[in-house]
């Protein structure tokens, strides 16, 4: 796996932190927080260490993003549930945190045919229309996950749900690429 190791890019995780929120009350206490109904009907609010940013939603839902971790992701959802309690509202114990969506990258370190791995893929799990997109998108469908997979050996997965899908996805297409013989 060391020709292509991962670099996590953002994980986007989900979790219910209390019954409900009143969003203008968080956006009064929590300097940077912004919250504009006619514009989205969650509240935004973003935290620097570790960065992360979050939507915050009337209904006690919160989408954290822009972790590169998942440890980072408990770390926040943490931290916003102490601030929350720090200024009167009750959160959840213990919330169910899932991860919906993990952005990964990772370099194949050759250059690469698409065309060539296009035929060599078959066409029901790509598309690759060079004219659109620079990028061939491939399907994988164990793990469920999108690799684009560029001209410059570089490779983005997208809706990984563990750091080991996104790992197993990227030996997928080496593994694939290897045996037609396009690495």
């Amino acid at each position: 796996m060391s020709e292509s190791s991962i670099k996590i890019e953002n994980v986007v995780a989900s979790t219910k932190l209390a019954e409900e929120f009143d969003l203008t009350v968080i956006e009064s206490e929590f300097e940077g927080a912004e919250y504009n109904k006619q514009k989205f009907p969650g509240l935004v609010y973003r935290v620097s260490d570790p960065k992360a940013a979050f939507l915050v939603f009337t209904s006690g839902k919160v989408v954290c993003t822009g972790a590169k971790n998942v440890a980072d992701v408990h770390t926040v959802i943490g931290n916003m549930a102490r601030k929350l309690n720090s200024i009167g509202i009750k959160t959840i114990e213990n919330p169910q945190i899932t991860v919906q969506n993990i952005v990964a990258s990772a370099d194949l370190h050759t250059i690469l045919n698409l065309n060539a791995i296009a035929i060599g893929l078959g066409l029901e799990n790509i598309e690759y229309e060079p004219e659109q997109f620079p990028g061939l998108v491939y399907r994988i469908d164990e793990p469920k996950v999108v690799v684009l997979i560029f001209s410059s050996g570089k490779l983005v997965v997208a809706g990984g749900k563990t750091p080991e899908d996104c790992e197993r996805s990227v030996e997928v297409v080496r593994q694939q690429l290897d045996s037609m013989g396009l690495l």
